[in-house]
């Protein structure tokens, strides 16, 4: 067939198949896609969705040069759309804090975007302009390395559901505020804060990510909360001055009104900061969701630790899946004290029906790990597997560790132990 009489499949598509295609395209080759057809000429003007990264312009070695043009390619880019942007995301490591941001701002609050996300180079932070928030249809927002200071004015984002601020300079009550005003909220992280109380007021909450030098943590009002994820970092010099300044309970101001609980997990100082005040709490709520739980860097020498634990374990009573390690500052001492713990903290008719898989790394073999073990082996009647990664710098006690988990009685006739050395 000659080349001439050959049909155009390019130029056949349908429309919606051509914006699929761009939609899924890098938007510097969507643009370039214009010269394929005079069906494809511009088609990338009508994309709901804009995408901006390094790849939009090619590298030189001058960053100021790189900067300039990618400022050119998005404006030019904005400047030659047509209809609405619902979808407007800067991820790039070349572009600082500068006025035609703001200006780019001010554009797409007339265009009803939905999703907008932020994240621009190291440097001077980007304050946020007060057209932000305007933007009263958004759904997702999501900030990376600027200032946030929200007018006096703002009534909040009444459709945003996903809500990401990671380095942002936001001061406690404007945070605060932020999260009530967003009634549909349901998914919230921060990450990289310092010394920030920080009270958390979402109805409608339902995944929550922390990560930072929080001073205190209180969940007001989350009960249909179902993942937690939270990594408290500490100065180790400040450790003990922090925790002696907190009153009351922790478990229950953070975990006391979360029922729908499914998954949780706490990092570095998590399991710490729980044990603040634990011994004031009497057993009242049963996370009957509960299937998942990982706790970082337990210390075994900290009986308030194994009591947040044991707490945790023994009031879900659907748990699934478990994961432990160990901290590193474990000292291994076998002759630990307040071994009569175990009988005394552990119910007497506690059994994990549901629980397949126990995943313990960074082990020392010290009594209470074994105890723990111990009670686990003996009351999980569905287990499949558990597994024990001892600590790199523990050699002389891995036999001994082994000969004990060898003797231990086990609930699960079809459980398998498995002793891995990393």
């Amino acid at each position: 067939m000659d080349d001439e009489t050959a049909p155009d499949l390019l130029s056949d598509l349908p429309l919606s198949i051509i914006e699929i295609i761009l939609c899924l395209l890098p938007i510097r080759d969507a643009v370039r896609m214009s010269t394929l057809s005079t069906k494809w000429r511009y088609r990338w003007a009508n994309l709901p969705q804009l995408n901006f990264c390094d790849k939009c312009v090619s590298p030189v070695p001058d960053k100021s040069v790189v900067e300039n043009k990618l400022i050119k390619f998005i404006t030019h880019a904005l400047f030659l759309h047509k209809g609405p942007i619902h979808k407007f995301k800067i991820c790039t490591s070349i572009l600082q804090s500068c006025p035609d941001i703001d200006q780019w701002l001010l554009f797409l609050s007339r265009n009803d975007v939905r999703e907008l996300t932020l994240e621009l180079s190291d440097g001077e932070w980007f304050r946020v302009p007060t057209c932000l928030f305007s933007f009263k249809k958004l759904t997702l927002l999501e900030l990376c390395r600027c200032e946030l200071d929200p007018p006096p004015g703002f009534t909040g984002f009444l459709c945003l559901r996903i809500l990401t601020l990671n380095q942002v300079l936001v001061t406690p009550e404007a945070i605060e505020s932020l999260i009530t005003s967003c009634p549909l909220l349901e998914s919230l992280t921060l990450s990289y804060y310092d010394g920030l109380d920080l009270n958390v007021n979402a109805s409608n909450l339902k995944y929550l990510h922390l990560e930072g030098e929080f001073k205190d943590l209180c969940l007001e009002n989350t009960p249909m909360l179902e993942e937690v994820s939270i990594s408290l970092y500490m100065n180790t010099d400040e450790i003990q001055e922090h925790f002696e300044q907190l009153s009351g309970c922790n478990f229950v101001q953070f975990l006391g009104g979360v029922p729908n609980l499914k998954r949780l997990a706490g990092h570095v100082y998590f399991t710490k900061y729980l044990s603040i005040g634990i011994e004031q709490w009497t057993p009242s709520l049963t996370y009957s969701h509960l299937k998942i739980i990982e706790l970082n860097q337990v210390s075994f020498e900290d009986m308030k630790e194994l009591l947040v634990v044991l707490r945790l374990i023994t009031n879900s009573p659907n748990l699934q899946e478990l994961q432990i390690s160990g901290s590193s500052n474990t000292n291994v001492i076998l002759d630990a004290p307040n071994l009569d713990f175990w009988g005394t903290e552990c119910p007497p008719d506690c059994t994990f029906k549901q629980l397949k898989t126990v995943k313990m790394t960074d082990m020392y073999g010290v009594p209470h790990e074994m105890e723990l073990i111990k009670f686990l082996l003996g009351n999980s009647p569905a287990l499949e597997k558990m597994s024990i990664v001892p600590c790199i710098y523990v050699t002389e006690l891995k036999v001994d560790m082994l000969v004990e988990l060898v003797r231990l009685r086990r609930a699960s006739p079809l459980a398998e132990i498995q002793f891995i050395q990393e």
